[in-house]
């Protein structure tokens, strides 16, 4: 039951007094409850960022261009395996970039700078404890009047990422069984000439290897190959690429700075080289190569391969386990 009794002005003063002092008590601790929600979801959200970070190996960082300080995020220390809030400083972090990377970085970061643009490279690093890590690193530059202040972006470990290129690049490239490049690595060099001079061309072909995996089974005819591919190495250090480009026969791409002479006198080397016996199991397997030299004036990688071929054939029908050079 409400009081209709009049109040007197100081009362009614007072009655609102009170009204906006406990107006303004709830108020105040609604704000109060919302910015501890506020404050609880965005410590939530910047955990799950921080775990999301490092199970994908992203941390992020900054430089003050002012005076070179830095600032890392957890996940940028454990790429450099440093302790998380060390003290950072831009001079020993370059350290820790191999000469190469951090050659390209630098000047991809200046040019950054210079144009207040953004840039990507991926730099090998030796990290606190001597392991090598590949990291993809963006930059992207903050400017004020057309000067740029400041460069933030993230920086991520591509190490396995990197490992698995390599590899995948090395099977498509390789032969395996002998470990030298395979034909469709020695094509695309040939294919280059324009591009990658080249002095000569050598083919390399193992006389009678059909009768040695008859006579002693494709075991046998496999390790006979790897040593064939073994003592081609040792005599060809100088060759710019040493392929197999088939069951028996290999190819080698001499540089541009090799002579005529040296090109025809390496096909006598191999012949020596490769004539010599396979001893296995108490056993000489006689080996011997035929070999086809061509040295590159003029024309087109399918002349130059031409040439090689028909000197190889040469050679063949010369008596095999010997060296003819084609004449121009």
């Amino acid at each position: 039951m409400s009081d209709a009794r009049p109040r007197s002005e100081a009362m009614a003063h007072r009655l609102a007094g009170l009204a906006i002092e406990v107006t303004s008590d709830a108020t105040i601790n609604r704000l109060a409850r919302q910015i501890a929600q506020h404050k609880a979801q965005l410590a939530l959200e910047q955990n799950q960022f921080e775990r999301a970070s490092q199970t994908a190996k992203i941390g992020i960082w900054s430089c003050d261009l002012a005076d070179e300080s830095l600032n890392w995020t957890d996940s940028v220390y454990d790429l450099f395996e440093l302790p998380r809030g060390s003290e950072l400083s831009r001079d020993v972090t370059l350290r820790h970039y191999t000469d190469q990377s951090r050659q390209t970085m630098e000047a991809a970061r200046a040019q950054a700078i210079a144009n207040c643009s953004d840039f990507t490279v991926d730099a090998e690093i030796i990290t606190a404890s001597g392991a090598r890590r590949w990291m993809r690193l963006t930059g992207n530059v903050e400017a004020r009047d057309g000067v740029a202040v400041r460069i933030f972006g993230m920086k991520q470990d591509i190490t396995e990422e990197k490992l698995l290129a390599d590899k995948t690049r090395y099977l498509a490239e390789t032969d395996v069984m002998t470990g030298l490049a395979n034909r469709s690595q020695f094509q695309t060099r040939l294919g280059n000439l324009a591009v990658a001079p080249i002095g000569g061309l050598l083919l390399v072909d193992l006389d009678g290897f059909k009768q040695i995996n008859d006579s002693f089974g494709h075991a046998l005819g496999d390790q006979c190959l790897r040593e064939a591919a073994r003592r081609l190495t040792a005599c060809c250090d100088q060759a710019s690429l040493l392929a197999r480009i088939g069951g028996d026969e290999f190819a080698v791409l001499m540089g541009p700075k090799q002579t005529e002479s040296e090109i025809s006198a390496l096909g006598d080397r191999i012949v020596k080289a490769v004539g010599q016996p396979y001893e296995h199991n108490g056993h000489a397997i006689a080996l011997s190569a035929s070999v086809g030299v061509a040295c590159h004036r003029r024309g087109t990688a399918d002349d130059l391969f031409h040439d090689a071929d028909t000197a190889l054939y040469a050679a063949k029908a010369a008596g095999r386990n010997t060296s003819r050079t084609h004449k121009h």
